[in-house]
């Protein structure tokens, strides 16, 4: 029986990281679902809900303005959160280059910003920015190109975090989000992404679904346009810059709130997983999403069978040093960080191992039947 959850665990974990990435990428190739593009000018509502953001939303602010799009076309909306930091006066400064302000009083968070903000909307295409998202110049030409395909309901661009520090955390960012980029452009062969960041997403403006305050939007909202029968794709030319967070703290409480909030969507959109109803996206949302935060799971069921199994023979002795090496070297890339010793060896173990953490934080969170639904300004 500890042999067989050596083993099944095991599995489960080369199937979550591996398999399923080659799996879907076999599968692309058979399906190969294309998307229709066109030169298309829609109208277009930014939506950027922002709290305390005084540091980056002027910069956030002159870049849609600066961007590649017919200016009659495009409208900027900015949804202060009770900001109390001077956010709200910069905004103003751009009244009269149809950027609007909108203050939310007293703070609920961003989803309830969006709910709000929706009402005041013109676009036909609404597009999600962050407050620090910077995009590249034709951004929104490219996100809104793919709504001519009248199977596309949602369009989550390519996120690309920079750290010119080149710290662990910051190395270890930019290396996931590569890996998830690539998989987001396997998937929209097969027809739906899973997972989006929300910085750079756009969706039709009759599909967006009113949310709860304590649902996570860059989640629940794409799985929304599931349901309702549409595709969630990507468009890796759609690009978003953001700098990376740079301490293992912040990201680490980052990653357990961000994580605890797609656990409570999970459920909330659990019926998704019926194969018979959503066919493919249910087996996507299995492999892609509960299995990968799932993960420390069968991570610690491994390592707990493995020295249950040490005197069985060679063969688990080894896999057992193997474990322990990977955790050392996480271990190191946790002191080069502190020590600010700048060097990417050690940085996969220890970005993976961080990443494993939060998710058993926000699982025991979860557990607990906790909810968050206000955020803190990133730090990157």
């Amino acid at each position: 029986m500890i042999t067989l959850f050596f083993w099944v665990s095991l599995f489960v974990l080369l199937y979550t990281y591996f398999g399923y990435p080659l799996l879907s990428s076999i599968l692309s190739r058979t399906l190969n679902r294309g998307l229709y593009k066109s030169d298309a000018t829609p109208s277009v509502t930014v939506l950027i809900a922002a709290y305390n953001e005084h540091k980056h939303i002027r910069q956030t602010i002159e870049n849609k303005l600066s961007l590649d799009y017919p200016e009659e076309l495009l409208e900027i909306i900015v949804v202060s959160d009770g900001s109390t930091d001077g956010t709200d006066e910069i905004v103003r400064e751009y009244e009269d280059k149809k950027v609007r302000l909108i203050r939310q009083e007293p703070r609920a968070g961003k989803t309830s910003a969006l709910n709000l903000a929706m009402g005041e909307t013109n676009g036909e295409i609404i597009i999600f920015s962050d407050s620090n998202s910077i995009y590249s110049p034709d951004a929104i030409r490219r996100l809104v190109s793919n709504f001519s395909d009248y199977t596309v309901g949602y369009v989550t661009g390519k996120m690309i975090y920079t750290d010119d520090a080149g710290t662990p955390v910051g190395d270890g960012c930019s290396a996931y989000m590569k890996y998830e980029n690539k998989l987001r452009e396997i998937e929209t062969n097969i027809g739906s992404v899973v997972g989006v960041d929300g910085g750079v997403d756009a969706v039709r403006k009759r599909l967006y679904v009113e949310m709860r305050a304590d649902q996570l939007p860059d989640f629940i909202l794409p799985l929304k346009v599931v349901e309702q029968g549409y595709r969630v794709v990507y468009e890796p030319d759609a690009m978003l810059n953001e700098s990376s967070l740079t301490k293992s703290g912040e990201e680490y409480r980052m990653r357990v709130r961000v994580s605890l909030r797609a656990m409570n969507a999970l459920r909330d959109m659990r019926h998704l997983l019926n194969p018979l109803k959503y066919g493919l996206f249910s087996w996507q949302l299995m492999s892609h999403k509960i299995l990968r935060y799932a993960v420390f799971i069968f991570l610690l069921l491994i390592y707990a069978a493995n020295i249950l199994l040490l005197e069985e023979s060679t063969f688990y002795k080894i896999t057992f040093l193997l474990q322990n090496l990977f955790y050392i070297a996480a271990g190191v890339g946790f002191i080069f960080e502190k020590i600010k010793i700048h060097t990417t060896v050690f940085y996969i173990p220890f970005y993976f191992t961080l990443l494993n953490l939060a998710s058993a934080h926000a699982f025991i969170r979860f557990l607990k039947s906790e909810k968050q639904v206000t955020w803190e300004p990133r730090k990157g």
